[in-house]
């Protein structure tokens, strides 16, 4: 199993810290922390010492630390059809940064979100876009960078054996009281229909932890998870996989 806490930076650390002190109640020790590098432009994480110095602490207990993006932005177009809207506008909220960006573009954000992180002195294999939302281009763009996989909302992609695995992830949207209500019922259903597929993914937002019935079901279905499965990150998943 892997839980993979999302939309990580210095703006959302509280939060993040209370998420992995409740997993760590469970007995979750590993997960995989998606950092933003300069999350909605507010400032590098780089020139954050007391964030990065937390993370890299992180990183030596067990977590893993990947590249999420670079501002986590998608700036709406004029240009933008009908479908492109529901996508970028409804589905994401104008966070879909790299849904749609060309090769060069791309190239130039994954540089920079690379040199946050260097600068920070975190190691890093993996790159995850905002939303799950990754277009050919920017695909391009990330495995000419280097990096040794990503992620879509139903699949891992390990791009050092050019293999692709299967498995939807767990995630809730907590926008509006029906999206919340909505998200219970489809992940408990989601839960049910992932047992038999060897990695369960579980994917957590910090604003997920602002609504209790939320985040009890998060917690429930994880620590019954954990009686058959072992809680690691992307980067340990992928290395045993591949042994």
């Amino acid at each position: 199993m892997v839980v993979s806490i999302h939309d990580v930076s210095p703006s959302t650390s509280a939060r993040t810290q209370a998420i992995l002190s409740d997993l760590l109640g469970i007995g979750v020790k590993k997960t995989s922390l998606l950092v933003i590098p300069d999350h909605h432009r507010r400032g590098l994480i780089s020139n954050d010492p007391a964030f990065s110095g937390w993370l890299r602490e992180k990183c030596d207990t067990g977590h893993e630390a990947v590249v999420h993006g670079f501002t986590h932005l998608r700036e709406s177009r004029g240009s933008d059809g009908p479908w492109k809207r529901l996508v970028t506008r409804s589905y994401t909220a104008g966070e879909g940064e790299f849904y749609d960006l060309d090769e060069a573009t791309a190239g130039k954000l994954l540089a920079a979100g690379r040199s946050a992180f260097d600068a920070c002195g975190m190691p890093y294999c993996g790159f995850i876009a905002p939303a799950w939302l990754l277009g050919p281009e920017a695909e391009a763009a990330v495995r000419r960078a280097g990096f040794a996989y990503t992620t879509r909302i139903a699949t891992v992609s390990d791009f050092r054996k050019n293999q692709t695995y299967a498995s939807r992830s767990l995630v809730w949207s907590v926008r509006a009281g029906w999206r919340r209500a909505c998200s219970i019922v489809w992940n408990a259903a989601l839960d049910q229909a992932s047992t038999a597929n060897p990695l369960l993914r579980v994917g957590i937002h910090p604003p997920d932890w602002d609504h209790p019935a939320i985040r009890k079901q998060i917690l429930q279905i994880v620590g019954k998870a954990l009686a058959g499965r072992e809680a690691m990150t992307y980067e340990g998943w992928l290395s045993a996989t591949n042994s």
